[in-house]
């Protein structure tokens, strides 16, 4: 029996796995960095912030500077209306203008524009100039007064696609959340499956010496045939164990190889261990932490906060229009085109007017029903605000209890893993002296296994629970060192505006 004793106390002992050139032996610190850097669903959520800047710059377009350019001719012959001045002559005349103009939107949501008419008239009037420039200078103005009045209502487009913006900022934080909550429980299951692994193959090695034992003794006469029977099933079964965790091992290596987007297919070897250090956390704390950092919460105020723009705009669309319009203008005219701006230049014959408009549609239903629509809809993102706000809460809640129930695991397990070690060596000396059979052996072993098993997976649950705690509270970035900025996908619009 020396040789099922040694195979005991090897399969009593968590085998360290020793990294070989093969292999990668990879820091959770690192594996982070990597899918932060080279994911690639981090990757594509980085081009909504960029796309949502390029709507915030084209929304700022309106202030853009409006060049307007009209250049016309036009023709006429007339029968004249009255003999007496033109003598039955039919009247003819030709033009020509040249019409340069600019205008500009205000933040009060008014207009101005200067425009520069030039006009060259050809007539054949015997008692007017017959070929002559008329030019003027104008300078115009409308402005709303109460509809489409302020700058709020102008701005209105330019805040929503800023509001979006950091819309797109938050949601860019929550793949961050979850791609990073995943690494660490991907990590950690890794580590999980080769300690698992490392103890099936123990578990093999022991069964495989129990056969070659069982052998021995049936060969002697101490045992009876059936009992190798027992151990080769024994043997065989623990076979088919190793070769579904090393299935299980290559699939989380490759799952994480996509993960972090690591390149070649070297085996992953995690290098930091779970934490069994108590993790103290306060529900009240948690929760006040969570209405704060996390990014779904964010993005919904920020979702409140837009409501409550279009809301009040919607309002002031609900008033009548009242638009007040102005101009001057200085004006020339001459047979010479430089004497016409001579005239111009003189001030000497200036022009202006000013003017109300007003219009009102009787009933105004389209405006009043979409200032009730906007009031509805903001009035429904409090609503999910406070929905969202609850949800959190009670992930937290169920958080914490995690946390707790599986560090009590972690003692459990591990008591467990020792009341079966006991037994087990309890059950090899009943075998020696005839009390036990190979099966009861392999039972309890496989029990001893399983003890093993519920110990790693606990201690990964606990670590598990940890990162949903730090997942529910949006704290998980801070920890982990990652600071986004207002600025994020910022490159990316300014990298595709140069080429």
């Amino acid at each position: 029996m020396k040789v099922i004793t040694t195979a005991l106390l090897l399969s009593l002992c968590t085998t360290n796995v020793i990294a070989a050139e093969s292999q990668l032996r990879l820091p959770l610190a690192e594996a982070i960095k990597s899918a932060v850097e080279k994911n690639l669903d981090v990757q594509a959520e980085r081009y909504n912030p960029a796309a949502a800047l390029a709507d915030v710059r084209a929304s700022e377009g309106i202030y853009d500077t409006a060049l307007n350019f009209f250049t016309g001719y036009s023709q006429s012959t007339t029968e004249p209306a009255s003999t007496f001045l033109s003598g039955n002559v039919t009247n003819r005349q030709k033009s020509v203008q040249i019409n340069p103009g600019v205008s500009q939107l205000v933040p009060t949501g008014g207009t101005i524009g200067l425009t520069f008419n030039n006009t060259f008239n050809n007539n054949n009037s015997s008692i007017s100039l017959n070929n002559y420039w008329e030019s003027n200078l104008t300078l115009n103005l409308s402005q709303p007064l109460l509809k489409n009045f302020g700058r709020e209502a102008t701005d209105l487009n330019i805040n929503v696609a800023k509001f979006n913006k950091e819309g797109t900022l938050e949601q860019f934080k929550t793949k961050l959340l979850d791609t990073i909550t995943q690494v660490r429980n991907e990590y950690f299951k890794l580590y999980s499956l080769r300690e698992q692994l490392e103890v099936k193959k123990t578990s093999l090695l022991l069964a495989q010496k129990i056969l070659t034992e069982t052998r021995g003794r049936v060969k002697a006469g101490v045992l009876p045939a059936m009992e190798i029977q027992n151990a080769e099933f024994g043997a065989a079964s623990r076979e088919k164990d190793l070769i579904d965790a090393e299935r299980a091992v290559r699939d989380e290596n490759d799952l994480l190889h996509v993960l972090l987007q690591l390149p070649g297919n070297e085996e992953i070897v995690p290098v930091d261990v779970p934490s069994k250090a108590y993790y103290s956390a306060n529900v009240d704390e948690m929760i006040k932490r969570a209405l704060t950092l996390r990014p779904e919460i964010r993005g919904q105020q920020i979702v409140v906060r837009t409501n409550e723009l279009q809301t009040r705009v919607t309002r002031n669309q609900t008033l009548p229009d009242l638009n007040l319009t102005a101009s001057a203008a200085l004006t020339g005219l001459d047979r010479h085109y430089n004497r016409d701006l001579e005239k111009i230049g003189s001030t000497d014959y200036p022009e202006w007017n000013v003017g109300l408009q007003f219009v009102y549609p009787l009933g105004n239903n389209a405006a009043e029903n979409a200032y009730i629509k906007s009031k509805l809809r903001l009035e429904q993102a409090k609503v999910q605000e406070k929905s969202l706000e609850q949800g959190i809460a009670n992930e937290i809640k169920t958080a914490i209890r995690g946390i707790e129930a599986s560090y009590k695991q972690i003692d459990v397990t591990e008591r467990g893993r020792l009341y079966a070690e006991e037994r087990l060596q309890s059950y090899i000396k009943k075998n020696e002296v005839g009390l036990a059979t190979t099966k009861d052996v392999l039972d309890v072993e496989n029990d001893l296994v399983t003890a093993k098993g519920n110990q790693i997976q606990a201690l990964v649950d606990y670590n598990d629970a940890i990162t949903q705690l730090w997942r529910a509270t949006g704290e998980l970035l801070e920890k982990e060192g990652i600071h986004i900025t207002s600025e994020s996908g910022d490159t990316l619009y300014a990298k595709q505006a140069q080429n």
